[in-house]
């Protein structure tokens, strides 16, 4: 059962987060894409904007799908970390805690569950299992 748990853990949260990266990438799911984003980015002081956005969104993206196959969770849980942390440094945290407030709640979770599954591994169902990979 923990690999049923760790697999769909691993599933909501690389899911979740490759949508997050089309959404500044491509402007799939309601996003900006690569310039809107890379405005805002602009705007909070990252600099060049484009390019912060590009960068994030790759994070996500590839942090995303390296959770889903269960593959390299350490680097997974940082690319996806790093965003997270940003964006509570750079736009949340200013709010306080709660979303409501647009606080930094949300994120919290995200990185948490990132750092969570990093230390636990992947499970028997992943990739890193098929291809006897310890990393």
């Amino acid at each position: 059962m923990e690999d049923l748990a760790l697999l769909a853990l691993r599933l909501l949260l690389g899911g979740l987060f490759i949508g997050h990266g089309a959404q500044k990438l491509f402007g799939w799911f309601g996003g900006y894409g690569l310039a809107g984003t890379g405005a805002f980015m602009e705007s909070i002081g990252l600099r060049p904007g484009r390019q912060m956005a590009a960068l994030a969104g790759l994070s996500e993206v590839l942090g995303g799908v390296l959770f889903i196959v269960g593959l390299f969770q350490p680097l997974a849980a940082l690319m996806i970390g790093g965003a997270m942390l940003i964006a509570i440094a750079k736009v949340h945290g200013k709010n306080g805690l709660w979303s409501q407030n647009n606080g930094y709640e949300y994120n919290l979770v995200l990185l948490v569950l990132a750092v969570a599954l990093a230390l636990l591994g992947p499970g028997d169902l992943s990739l890193a299992s098929t291809l006897n990979i310890n990393f």
